[in-house]
């Protein structure tokens, strides 16, 4: 792929946009080739780079930021959540993802507990009220969930929510928050969550 990634300057920074289709692969080598055109823009500046356009690893980030800083010292700052979290996601989320990766956890989650995965989670029991389980995917929980649960976190709006019962005060998939109220709760039982018309909807 030609031109995967294009560098524009901004009044407070230096933007990287990378094509979303580029393999990490495109990327690195056409980063290499504009190591010039980018260094010429840090003879008396620090800067910093925004680098934008595709959701990337954790661990493509880190060989992105090797690259340039390997040439420039300059703060890099990735418009793509590094840590799956509700206060450490800025990405704008309107990107699918397609990974496959899952990850199990055998037994239940106790008040306080906090899974993360980048993949999708399949809780082995169940996730008690005031634990939390973000999912870069899909949530499973073959027990029941009383605790808070994010789905699709790095932005998929398809990925959803499964359990036994659901029966959290609030669940997430993407950006979108569902407060459930407990009358909710009560009146039928509820095992699936999922994005339609931008609203989460529980059947």
């Amino acid at each position: 792929m030609k031109n995967c990634i294009t560098i524009q300057t901004k009044k407070d920074s230096v933007m990287i946009k990378i094509n979303e289709e580029a393999t990490q692969e495109e990327i690195l080598k056409d980063l290499k080739k504009k190591l010039p055109e980018l260094k010429k823009l840090y003879k008396n500046d620090t800067t910093p780079i925004l680098i934008t356009g595709k959701i990337i690893k954790n661990d493509e980030m880190d060989q992105i930021k090797e690259v340039i800083q390997g040439t420039i010292q300059v703060e890099i700052e990735f418009d793509s959540p590094r840590i799956l979290g509700l206060h450490g996601i800025k990405k704008t989320f309107n990107k699918d993802i397609a990974t496959s990766e899952t990850q199990f956890h055998r037994g239940s989650l106790r008040s306080g507990q906090k899974i993360e995965y980048e993949g999708s989670l399949v809780i082995l029991g169940d996730v008690n009220a005031g634990a939390e389980v973000l999912a870069g995917e899909n949530i499973v929980v073959l027990g029941i969930l009383r605790g808070m649960a994010h789905a699709g976190a790095k932005g998929n709006k398809e990925a959803i929510i499964a359990a036994a019962s659901i029966e959290s005060p609030q669940i997430r998939i993407a950006n979108i928050v569902k407060e459930i109220e407990r009358a909710e709760v009560k009146e039928e039982l509820k095992t699936y969550a999922y994005i339609k018309d931008d609203t989460v909807m529980l059947d």
